[in-house]
């Protein structure tokens, strides 16, 4: 089972506008909500906690996903303009047929490795984010081939999808080396994309899409697609 969860956060609140500017506080309060895990494994992936902050002309609108149902009653008593929607993603599912078209979107951290040919011993290479509207979309096609679907195109064959460059979601993480800055360059995914395997796409919509899952990127939104 997983769960859908819409938040509309008040501004008015102090908690909430801390979170606004950090990343690493967001992901905390957001985890604070869901069961500690004794497993050993990763809070965020034992809860399959994904989420999104879309920003609207009515306000802020946190969409969060979760393998368990969250206590949003958890949360600081202003935290919230209006009380939270919570519903099952049965249905989500159930639309992930082969050879469906759908709408979607995706805020995401496209990256790359990039290796250094004269450095042997840099097997794994460093990555880097992708910023132009080519590659990050040449990395939107790519993950498409790997989580089973596909960017349609449009009747003057460009790719049926928009990207829009986000500002960088910046946190701050405590390690045994102090304080350690994150920056996260994101972008923002609206178009359409047919199902080629079922299976495979069900599980990128489970699991997210790219890194940076625990700093509001990877969660996949989907709607019908209306025919022209």
């Amino acid at each position: 089972m997983m769960y859908l969860s819409r938040l509309r956060p008040s501004l008015r609140s102090r908690d909430y506008r801390r979170d606004l500017a950090d990343v690493q506080h967001m992901h905390r309060t957001l985890m604070s909500v869901f069961p500690e895990v004794v497993s050993g494994g990763s809070a965020r992936q034992e809860n399959g906690l994904l989420w999104r902050l879309d920003r609207t002309d009515s306000g802020h609108v946190l969409l969060v996903q979760s393998a368990l149902e969250p206590n949003w009653g958890d949360l600081p008593s202003d935290y919230l303009a209006v009380p939270a929607e919570t519903r099952e993603m049965d249905s989500v599912f159930s639309a992930i047929t082969p050879g469906r078209t759908l709408h979607f979107r995706c805020t995401a951290n496209p990256t790359r490795v990039v290796r250094d040919p004269n450095d042997p011993k840099a097997d794994r290479g460093r990555r880097v984010a992708l910023h132009d509207e080519k590659s990050r979309l040449g990395w939107i096609a790519r993950k498409g081939e790997q989580n089973g679907f596909v960017i349609p195109a449009t009747s003057d064959g460009a790719m049926a999808v928009d990207v829009t460059p986000l500002p960088p979601k910046i946190g701050y993480k405590s390690s045994s080396d102090g304080r350690n800055k994150i920056t996260v360059s994101a972008a923002q995914y609206d178009g359409r994309l047919v199902v080629t395997d079922a299976d495979a796409f069900a599980e990128a919509v489970r699991s997210g899409l790219g890194r940076a899952k625990a700093y509001g990127c990877g969660l996949i939104s989907l709607a019908p697609a209306v025919s022209a």
